[in-house]
């Protein structure tokens, strides 16, 4: 039996039909998938934020004037301003300025060098059930936003 043009006319009606329903369920995936990256990067932001909380952080860098000892030698930590300070004149004094900007970096990364090598972290006491809390928020809040981001549809 021909079909004739009003069953043509339903017929591309349902395929509309069926293709917007498809494109809606898509919509709702999408949205879905961005909901679970979002709520996955809270958790794993929550987490974070509870360990760093928990620890501590101490410098012993202005403790003993010195910034390390060799032997009996120790650099004493206002030594260590001396390539910034000397930096910052050769920029000011020479033509070729790229001297001075070498001096000036070299000092800042002594300075920085310093700080970090003379500061401790340490851990502070608290219950099991605060540290379950704290790393299974980083464990499952990295693991769902490493799931979204690597998902292959």
């Amino acid at each position: 039996m021909p079909k004739t043009t009003k069953d043509k006319e339903l017929d591309k009606m349902y395929k509309d039909l069926l293709e917007s329903r498809d494109s809606i369920h898509a919509r709702k995936d999408e949205g879905s998938r961005l909901l679970k990256f979002f709520v996955g990067l809270l958790m794993l932001g929550g987490g974070l934020f509870m360990i760093f909380q928990n620890i501590q952080v101490e410098s012993t860098w202005g403790y003993g004037g010195y910034f390390f000892r060799i032997g009996g030698f120790g650099l004493p930590n206002g030594l260590i301003m001396l390539p910034i300070v000397a930096g910052i004149a050769m920029l000011f004094l020479m033509d070729r300025k790229i001297f001075g900007w070498v001096v000036l970096s070299i000092g800042i990364v002594i300075v920085l060098l310093s700080v970090m090598m003379t500061t401790h972290l340490r851990w502070r006491s608290t219950n099991a059930y605060v540290f379950i809390i704290m790393f299974g928020l980083v464990a499952a809040g990295g693991g769902m936003v490493l799931r979204e981001l690597f998902r292959k549809d």
